[in-house]
């Protein structure tokens, strides 16, 4: 298996990745959204809508 960013030789301590840099590069792509996953187009994404229990204030 190749890592997915750099196609060098994974590293078993960095598994699917070949070192920390890596796996680090891949996190922040999701962070900052660069992957998505595709949806067909026009569905947005809705959040739920919430109940009472969770409109109480917590203590």
């Amino acid at each position: 298996m190749s890592c997915p960013i750099c196609k060098k030789d994974t590293d078993p301590k960095y598994r699917p990745f070949c070192s920390r840099r890596c796996a680090d590069v891949d996190l922040g792509r999701w962070l900052t959204e660069s992957y998505a996953i595709p949806a067909p187009e026009g569905e947005e994404e809705t959040p739920p809508e919430l109940d009472d229990e969770d409109r109480k204030p917590r203590h």
